[in-house]
């Protein structure tokens, strides 16, 4: 029996208590309404709701007499072997080793499915995070929003959603121009131009842009600007994919900031169809010569700028055309990670959804992230003010740094700490975790060469306490994946996954899975043989949503 059939249980129980206790009130209950917890202490039970006393006042009746009757009926139900009322109305179950343990078959029969589930099911919603300029390497503030990024498409994707990720190309603009010109001021051996792109990286590009077209110097300078940036832009675009591909981070789609300002056949651009349909809601005027969108109509400090008197668009214009390109692609919700410096991108976006006639507070959500610092890392040799992500990926490695970003909240700021990132021991919370997944493949591997296998499978065995909490919690897997979807916070299932390795560790010590000397494998070895490989899938399945390698060997 698991949380969902508890549920239905209680539903089947209280749905005919409330009716004779007010024959004219319809509750309209489904077993979602039922809420279960784990207790804090699991003396108490395997699971706590407060259903009797969330019900009481409605239907005019004490909620611990009402609870009563619902403990004294769910006992009835199969897999149910106790039900108990504790202070003012909640009422605390206790489950029958059989049908708690049936779990452990379940979860390695469903393998990489269980975990999933529909909550999200329906939901269409592009994830766009990282967005660097092409003009240089990632750093280290690249890298928090990389990890979570990728982990929230991961959680989504998991709870049914039409989910992907996308990276935003700003490659037009005055950035481009001013890379250009740092590229062919390195090629000729003079000065970063004021303003310009600084570091032995523009250097290096500028002998690959050479190496490329010998007679890159000879051509006119507008030309040398055109080829310097095509080539450095796609040598340097190239950098970035491969570092995201080393952080274990696969973008779905790569969108150019160019596409918006490309003119079609009729030489109207997607910056132009965005003035004339946001024009067509009536949130856009004229004044003084420049279109403005009357953004403070939906919470923006001022009303925003979209073409400027002399015919030239605003960034906010290619901001408005990127947000119905998203739409237009099928995707009703937008998901921005944004760093902390762009608290004023919030209210701006939200007034883009606005003005085209969506709900700012449905189809828009951006999520703020704080800073992350290293101590100790080293500046770049390449780029010589930044803190490069390959430079931390070569110094602690993807699963450490991943893990690390992705174990608290994002809004919270993270200074990590290299040492113990690198330990080898139980005080590094990845390595903690991914040694219990390789415990249970050891574990597996020692059962195999004593002749435990799965030929049997009997759950009224797994009797042990331990056994019962290590249940209890693999039961939560699934809904800790619902919510951390929900609510957009990776950091939650990392949590788990360090709860969940401290419970298999304990039941490690307590419960044998090979039997001592010669003694005879019995029922039990071989049930707890599919307890262990169940929870190396959930271990397995939970780094796999953080990105999160679990290795087999440690």
């Amino acid at each position: 029996m698991n949380p969902d059939t508890l549920a239905e249980a209680l539903l089947a129980v209280v749905t005919p208590i409330a009716a004779s206790l007010r024959p004219d009130e319809t509750l309209g209950l489904v077993a979602t309404d039922i809420v279960l917890e784990r207790p804090r202490n699991r003396d108490h039970g395997d699971w706590a709701s407060n259903i009797a006393m969330r019900l009481a006042k409605k239907l005019g009746t004490n909620p611990r007499e009402f609870a009563q009757r619902i403990a004294d009926e769910i006992v009835a139900v199969d897999g149910v072997k106790s039900a108990e009322v504790a202070g003012p109305g909640f009422i605390n179950f206790r489950l029958d080793a059989a049908a708690a343990g049936v779990l452990a078959k379940a979860i390695v029969d469903a393998g990489t499915a269980y975990g999933t589930n529909d909550s999200q099911q329906g939901v269409s919603v592009n994830v766009e995070f990282v967005s660097a300029n092409p003009t240089g390497p990632l750093h280290i503030a690249h890298t928090r929003w990389a990890a979570l990024g990728d982990s929230i498409v991961r959680l989504l994707l998991a709870s049914g959603a039409n989910a992907i990720r996308e990276y935003y190309i700003n490659d037009a603009g005055a950035q481009m121009q001013r890379f250009a010109s740092s590229i062919i001021a390195a090629a000729k051996g003079e000065p970063t131009p004021e303003g310009g792109y600084p570091g032995q990286y523009i250097v290096t590009l500028a002998e690959r842009v050479v190496e490329a077209r010998p007679d890159l110097l000879e051509l006119p300078d507008a030309e040398q600007l055109k080829i310097a940036e095509d080539l450095a832009y796609e040598f340097q675009l190239a950098e970035i994919k491969h570092s995201l591909d080393r952080f274990n981070v696969p973008f779905d789609v790569w969108f150019s900031e160019r596409t918006l300002h490309a003119k079609d056949a009729a030489g109207v651009s997607l910056i132009d169809q965005a003035v004339d349909r946001l024009r067509e809601q009536g949130h856009v005027f004229d004044e003084e010569g420049a279109v403005w969108v009357r953004t403070t109509d939906f919470g923006d400090d001022k009303d925003r700028v979209i073409r400027r008197s002399n015919g030239e668009y605003t960034y906010f214009a290619a901001d408005a055309a990127y947000y119905l390109s998203k739409g237009d692609r099928g995707f009703e919700n937008k998901i921005y990670l944004l760093g902390a410096d762009h608290h004023g991108y919030v209210h701006r976006l939200k007034a883009i959804a606005g003005a085209a006639g969506q709900d700012p507070e449905k189809n828009v959500e951006v999520l703020i992230g704080q800073m992350v610092s290293i101590n100790g890392a080293r500046l770049s040799k390449r780029a010589g003010n930044i803190i490069e992500m390959d430079d931390l990926l070569d110094w602690l490695g993807t699963d450490a740094l991943r893990y690390s970003l992705e174990r608290s909240p994002a809004d919270s700021p993270l200074d990590l700490d290299p040492e113990l990132l690198q330990k080898r021991t139980n005080d590094n919370p990845v390595f903690y975790v991914q040694y219990a997944h390789a415990r249970t493949h050891n574990v597996g591997r020692n059962a195999a060469d004593s002749g435990v296998d799965r030929s049997e499978f009997a759950p009224e065995t797994l009797t042990h306490e331990t056994e019962s909490a290590l249940l209890g919690a693999l039961q939560e897997f699934p809904r800790i994946v619902a919510f951390a979807a929900e609510v957009r916070e990776p950091h939650r299932v990392a949590r788990y996954l360090e709860e969940l390795a401290g419970l298999y560790h304990r039941w490690y010590d307590s419960c044998r899975v090979t039997p001592l000397s010669d003694d005879p494998i019995e029922s039990v070895h071989r049930t707890r043989l599919w307890l262990n490989d169940a929870t190396g899938q959930v271990l397995r399945n939970g780094l796999d949503l953080l990105g999160v390698s679990a290795p087999e060997r440690m």
